[in-house]
């Protein structure tokens, strides 16, 4: 049996001719840029979301550096960001002129863990960048608690949480704001590079959207040196399409999940924590640990069975800030998990045998 690690099979098949027919719709009305298709999934997905303003843009990176930008953060100050993540998290405060910080994970969710991020916090700390790994959201009220104690705002990272809760509150409603991605292999994607910022302060809201907009809000008007970073017309209309589904497909990314959690006994494959009632990933990527991770994604692939990694070098180690330099061994726990950690499949799509099988393979390891 072939199980590919992501298809758009599933997803596709159901909406094809939905897909089709805005694509006409969109190409008869000739308007491709900040026509009616983006001012109605921003509306769409500000509700979704449960925030009051949604505002498209290019893509992920460009969502978390125009909300930084929107702040005023810039050169000299500094931003908390987890040692465990796409380099995209770090890369937006670097192109806001700042800093990134780099705080450990806990190893058991792989997201930021509160306990370190105040002997991070300094006088030239401007904000919180939490990032919700693999679809499940940080512990947002301790992270929350430590931003009031120093008056720090909440920049979240929301790239793969696509309606992903923590105490039944949706990803991207916790901070000043968070940046979403809708790169097509996300929980929620586009058929290309796509990306939005939520946030309830509608000052900061108007700023992104004309920050990405040249620094304009009226045509040749320029109020700030901005970008060209907007959402497409026609990916917006994709987004539509989508976006109502988005709930049943998370669905059944859950439904594998936890089979996989209960039902996988070997105990050289460090299972991640499953849903209860305080967080409900929606395992964008569903990620498993092993000493022998090597020979774990070698096994797997003689089966059929693709895998990827998520992420072999950590952002610290990257040729890209060696001017930070951090030596190898000074954020262990982030090396841990890319040494260890390996991304099976779990996508809307899988059928129950391809579920059955891959949970036969992983039980059935033993080097």
């Amino acid at each position: 049996m072939q199980i590919p690690y992501n298809s758009f099979d599933g997803i596709h098949g159901e909406i094809h001719e939905e897909l089709t027919s805005r694509f006409e719709q969109v190409l008869s009305k000739n308007c491709y840029i900040m026509g009616d298709e983006v001012f109605e999934f921003e509306k769409s997905f500000a509700e979704y979301i449960g925030v009051k303003y949604a505002v498209g843009c290019g893509n992920g990176l460009e969502a978390l550096h125009l909300i930084l930008r929107a702040m005023g953060i810039g050169e000299g100050d500094e931003v908390i960001v987890p040692s465990n993540t796409y380099i995209a998290s770090a890369l937006a405060v670097t192109y806001a002129g700042a800093t990134p910080v780099f705080v450990e994970p806990d190893i058991n969710t792989y997201n930021i863990d509160p306990k370190r991020i105040e002997e991070k916090i300094t006088k030239k700390t401007k904000a919180i960048m939490v990032v919700h790994l693999y679809g499940r959201v940080c512990d947002m009220d301790a992270v929350s608690e430590i931003a009031r104690k120093h008056n720090l705002p909440i920049v979240e990272d929301a790239a793969q949480a696509h309606g992903a809760t923590y105490k039944g509150k949706k990803a991207g409603s916790f901070g000043i704001a968070a940046g979403f991605s809708f790169y097509p292999g996300k929980n929620l994607g586009a058929l290309g590079d796509a990306g939005a910022v939520v946030t309830n302060d509608k000052g900061l809201a108007e700023k992104v959207a004309m920050l990405g907009n040249y620094g304009s809000k009226v045509k040749y008007r320029h109020e700030y040196k901005g970008f060209n970073s907007r959402l497409d017309e026609m990916q917006a209309a994709f987004l539509n399409v989508k976006l109502p589904r988005l709930d049943k497909w998370n669905a059944r990314r859950k439904e594998i999940a936890a089979r996989i959690i209960f039902e996988v006994k070997n105990p050289a494959v460090a299972l991640p924590l499953a849903n209860d009632d305080t967080y409900g990933s929606v395992w964008h990527i569903f990620a498993v640990r092993c000493k022998n991770r090597d020979a774990l994604a070698a096994y797997l692939y003689e089966n059929g069975i693709e895998t990827l990694k998520h992420y072999p070098c950590p952002m610290h180690l990257q040729k890209a800030y060696a001017e930070l330099n951090i030596q190898k061994g000074a954020l262990p726990i982030a090396e841990e998990i890319s040494d260890t950690e390996l991304s099976i499949p779990v996508y809307y799509g899988m059928s129950d045998a391809q579920v059955d099988y891959l949970i036969e393979k992983l039980n059935g390891f033993n080097i």
